[in-house]
This record gives C-alpha cells, sequence and structure tokens, in this order.
C-alpha cells in the first residue's frame, strides 16, 4: 500500500467535513435555543413559516442567481419532494421544541440517523446486515427508554418529535443524493422555497399578527437556520456521512447545557441513557460502514 495524493485528499476531505459539520451543530443548537425562547405563545406552524419566509429574504440574492425551474423535473421532483417533507418535519419539530425539553428533542431526534439506515435500505438498494439490524434495535431501545412508556405519560411533543425523526431523514437522504448534481447554495435556496410554500396554507389557516420582538427572534432564527444548512451541505459535499455523523452527536451535549444554563432544565437521567443508547448505535453503524467502505476501495 502506497500513500499518495489521492488518499491525501481524502483525509482533509473528511476534516473539512468535520469542521463544516461542527460548525451545523452549534448553528442549530442556537436555533433550538431561540425556538425554546420563543414558547408556545404562537403557533408552531406560522413559526415555522415566518422562520422560512424571512430564509427567503435572506437568500434572494442567492435565488436570483441559482433558481431556475424550467429544468430536469426529476431533479426538480427531488427538490419538491424534500421541500414537503421536511416542512411537515419543520412544523412537527416546532410543536415538539415548545412542549418537552430541549435535551429530550434532540435525544430523539437522534432517532433520525437510525431511519437513515433503514431508508438506505428501502430506497437505494443496500442491503440491511445483522449489525446495521442490531444497531437499529438499540437505538429503537433508546428511544423506548426516553419515552418510558407504561411509566409515565408520553407528552403529545415527544410523539411530534418522533414522527419528525423519520421525515428529516428522508430530507436527508435526498439531500445527499442532490449533492451528486447541484451546488450547496441551490440545494439550500430550493429548500427555503418548497418549503415556505408548504407552510404557507396551514400558516394562513391559525394567522395572528406577530410582535416585533418575536419577528425579531425568528429572524434570528432564520439566519442560523439558513447557515446551518450551507454547511450541512458542505460537510456532505467534503466527506462521507459516516464520517460527519458521529460529529453530529455533539449536538446533544450542546444542547442539554444550553437546556440546563439558560432555561433551567434538569435532564431525567433517563434522557442521558437513552439518548446514550441511541448515540452508541447510530456511531456503531458509522464506524461499521466506513470500514466496510474502506475494504471494498482499492488501495492508492
Amino acid at each position: 500500500m502506497t500513500f499518495s495524493g489521492t488518499g491525501g485528499s481524502r483525509v482533509n476531505g473528511n476534516l473539512r467535513g468535520i469542521f463544516w459539520m461542527v460548525m451545523t451543530g452549534l448553528l442549530f443548537v442556537a436555533v433550538t435555543g431561540m425556538v425554546r425562547h420563543l414558547g408556545t405563545d404562537m403557533s408552531p406552524v406560522q413559526a415555522a413559516f415566518i422562520r422560512y419566509l424571512f430564509g427567503l429574504l435572506l437568500l434572494t440574492p442567492v435565488i436570483l442567481r441559482v433558481v431556475n425551474f424550467m429544468r430536469d423535473p426529476r431533479v426538480m421532483g427531488l427538490h419538491a419532494t424534500r421541500g414537503v417533507v421536511h416542512g411537515i418535519g419543520v412544523m412537527l419539530w416546532f410543536f415538539a421544541m415548545a412542549r418537552i425539553p430541549i435535551a429530550e428533542v434532540t435525544a430523539l431526534g437522534f432517532t433520525s440517523p437510525i431511519f437513515i439506515t433503514i431508508g438506505a435500505a428501502l430506497f437505494l438498494g443496500e442491503r440491511l446486515h445483522a449489525h446495521r439490524v442490531g444497531a437499529v434495535l438499540i437505538g429503537f431501545g433508546g428511544a423506548l427508554v426516553v419515552l418510558q412508556p407504561g411509566f409515565q405519560v408520553i407528552n403529545i411533543g415527544s410523539i411530534a418529535q418522533l414522527i419528525a425523526a423519520p421525515l428529516f431523514a428522508i430530507s436527508f437522504l435526498v439531500a445527499k443524493r442532490l449533492t451528486r448534481t447541484e451546488s450547496s447554495p441551490a440545494i439550500v435556496a430550493y429548500l427555503s422555497i418548497f418549503v415556505t410554500l408548504t407552510l404557507l396554507g396551514p400558516a394562513l389557516a391559525v394567522w395572528r399578527t406577530p410582535t416585533l420582538i418575536e419577528l425579531g427572534w425568528l429572524f434570528g432564527v432564520a439566519a442560523c437556520a439558513t447557515a446551518g444548512h450551507y454547511t450541512l451541505m458542505q460537510a456532505f459535499r467534503a466527506a462521507d456521512l459516516t464520517v460527519t455523523q458521529p460529529i453530529q452527536f455533539l449536538q446533544l451535549v450542546w444542547a442539554t447545557l444550553l437546556g440546563l444554563m439558560v432555561f433551567g432544565e434538569q435532564p431525567e437521567i433517563w434522557t442521558w441513557v437513552g439518548g446514550g443508547m441511541i448515540v452508541a448505535s447510530a456511531t456503531y453503524i458509522a464506524h461499521r460502514e466506513g470500514r466496510a467502505k474502506k475494504q471494498t476501495q482499492p488501495d492508492s
């Protein structure tokens, strides 16, 4: 085995991917804090719509430069499908954020990589090996530990987050597919357009006049989230999912500290135990997939 520029390029790409994923985590934790601060005064549907409408305004220069609806219908179909699925997930996430602790929202959100594994098998033709099945079962077991069904009443916010997780997983897989042909700005721009259109009708049905303070916080949410989606696309482009996925789990630590220090939310021990199981299962999947990929690649 010889060391060549290709190997060095792969290492540099992975390091860039890790950097971009760390930035993504910090930005999304900031989003979490601002949404939590907004609370339950505004409908989650309206809040989500305003956030994406502000995102469109921020992305106007990019949209004018990269958006073209007269193009390959298959690519546009992927963008539209991702926008609808992601829009529904965002509504559920806003709803969950207003009703359960930040640490619990984040822990349950990390079931998304488990759904990504299942989705890759169902829609991308990947095989569900024994280690994948085992890791998926452990991950779902972790979600049950967080929820404690039968021992406490399951909060409707927890249910909303569990439904949002597979929706975000679908969005994740479609985004990874789009990076083959689309630029990061284009992926983010089309997502903002189609999510805003998805949320428009439901938001109008529950609309009330927002206060200036609410608009200010939602503008901050839009700025951080839009930047977060861009850094996420950069991470996808620079490195494999198997490299960047474990880095994403740092969000659980940051979100827990945010909830504790800013909102006084003391996470239950079961949130840590269940979250640890979920993180361990997804990390194991990423590790095994990384090893398998290396074994199938020729020496360089």
